[in-house]
């Protein structure tokens, strides 16, 4: 049954220029600058100095045709009311340098990044296919196989796989014994390893290809430990080894210098040169001058920004017109078209002045840690801490802080990584889960590798230092930078 009913709400919307601010503030640097061109190539009543500002100026503004509202000659009448006078003042009464921010001086030395070009690794494995002799169904067979190679170098394709592929897709009658051959083909190419199924067959293949151009004991040994004790030999389990193998000590640690000289992902020798690599660019840059910390925002490449006066006086041309209907959508297009670019202008502009806040706020927050560099200085930092200071919601400095980086003497960093929680040490003192950390790695990597710390062990250590860690608390903050448990630490005695 249905039923009237009055019913009151409370709702907070946000505006259009509320989202695109927020959603401009999460863009790093890089993609601002393509948002920039985006919004300038669908927009045209936004313009931007730094492109062919004299483009517009020589094409002659055609005359608004005096019959465009012949469809309706009646006067429209609408509630759209606005002064055109406001956008003419508003763009008048604001002095040039206010709508650019620029704190780069014209003496600054601007670098830009060398991009690197060649190859890439798939375009090496085709190049070494077609100077091998085979035949059409071959060379067909070979491609696909490449073509499932991935950027380390693996074949992520078993060959009955392949088998039904070729026949289904390609029409390419094949059998397992036929794709085995090109595929011993493939992993004769280089770089050595290439076309491997697993690591095992990877290391094998270097381990045959070393053996060819050199034939020694070590490399017999280290063959033969691959092939057969490779679960042992991941797992560190030497003694196993030396027991079942019947080997010494001193032949294993020959074998272990064998096999670490050996890459692992071989397509990542050439791929991390050839393929279309990420470039870090920074947000932020700091430097140090004598004692005091100077923050600049990189905007060098940023182009500066207005709104098309062609468009406003094209839309005061049109606002003078009362009647038509034609008229009004033409006036209210070109209206829109300003009024987005004005709001593009304001977004850019309110993000630089956000983030150019956010990081002073930062800067002042950890000044220890920016003057020194050392990480045990950097205090407890949350997104809460930051955001009362500058007075702004957390969600707006979590954006702020994601996918930006900052430049300082002592390298680039991700400005989320200085936000860590903060724990408390015997003596009631508060500090970074980041300086427990650095502790931590120092103590890993100040052990005696024959008999490396376990986390029973680390736990203690850390707890005669002060700092009462537990010891799953332990594993996790090892896990998080990466470091192995003890038993994949352990190294046999030099």
């Amino acid at each position: 049954m249905l039923k009237q009913r009055l019913q009151q709400k409370l709702l907070q919307k946000l505006s259009p220029q509320q989202i695109l601010l927020m959603k401009l503030l999460q863009v790093p640097a890089m993609e601002l600058e393509q948002r920039i061109k985006q919004e300038i190539e669908d927009n045209p009543a936004l313009e931007s100095d730094s492109l062919d500002s004299g483009e517009m100026a020589d094409q002659e503004k055609e005359p608004a045709d005096e019959n465009f509202d012949s469809d309706n000659d009646e006067s429209f009448d609408t509630d759209d009311n606005f002064d055109i006078d406001d956008y003419y003042k508003s763009e008048d009464e604001i002095p040039e340098y206010k709508l650019q921010t620029n704190n780069r001086s014209r003496d600054d030395e601007q670098r830009d990044i060398p991009f690197s070009v060649g190859v890439t690794f798939h375009e090496l494995l085709i190049q070494q296919l077609g100077l091998r002799h085979l035949n059409d169904r071959q060379y067909d067979i070979g491609m696909y196989i490449i073509g499932n190679i991935d950027d380390s170098g693996y074949l992520q394709r078993s060959t009955e796989s392949m088998v039904d592929d070729l026949a289904f897709m390609q029409n390419v009658s094949t059998t397992e014994e036929e794709v085995e051959e090109v595929l011993q083909v493939i992993q004769d190419f280089d770089p050595p390893g290439v076309g491997a199924r697993n690591l095992q067959e990877c290391l094998l293949i270097q381990l045959k290809n070393k053996q060819k151009e050199q034939n020694s004991q070590s490399l017999e040994l280290a063959i033969k430990v691959v092939k057969r004790y490779f679960t042992e030999f991941t797992k560190k389990h030497y003694q196993k080894i030396i027991k079942r193998s019947g080997i010494t000590e001193e032949q294993l640690k020959e074998v272990i210098d064998e096999i670490v000289k050996l890459n692992p992902k071989p397509g990542n020798s050439l791929s991390e040169t050839s393929k279309s690599n990420q470039y870090v660019i920074p947000d932020f840059s700091i430097v140090n001058n004598n004692g005091e910390l100077d923050l600049s925002l990189n905007n060098w490449n940023m182009p500066d920004l207005k709104v098309s006066h062609t468009y406003l006086d094209m839309m005061k041309e049109l606002a003078a017109r009362k009647n038509g209907k034609s008229n009004h959508e033409a006036l209210m297009f070109v209206k829109n078209k300003v009024d987005s670019a004005r709001w593009f202008i304001d977004a850019v502009q309110q993000r630089q002045n956000t983030l150019y806040t956010t990081m002073q706020a930062i800067i002042e927050y950890q000044k220890e840690y920016f003057l020194t560099g050392d990480e045990t200085r950097l205090r407890p930092m949350i997104l809460k801490n930051i955001a009362d200071v500058v007075g702004m919601d957390i969600s707006t400095i979590s954006r702020v802080a994601n996918s930006k980086y900052v430049q300082t003497p002592f390298g680039t960093f991700l400005l989320k990584s200085f936000f860590s929680e903060s724990m408390q040490k015997e003596d009631g003192e508060e500090v970074s889960t980041r300086e427990v950390k650095t502790i931590l790695k120092d103590l890993i990597d100040a052990e005696d590798k024959k008999i490396p710390l376990t986390d029973e062990q680390l736990m203690i250590m850390l707890k005669d230092k002060g700092y009462p860690i537990a010891r799953r608390t332990i594993a996790k903050y090892r896990e998080q930078m990466g470091i192995a448990v003890a038993r994949l630490r352990k190294e046999l005695a030099s």
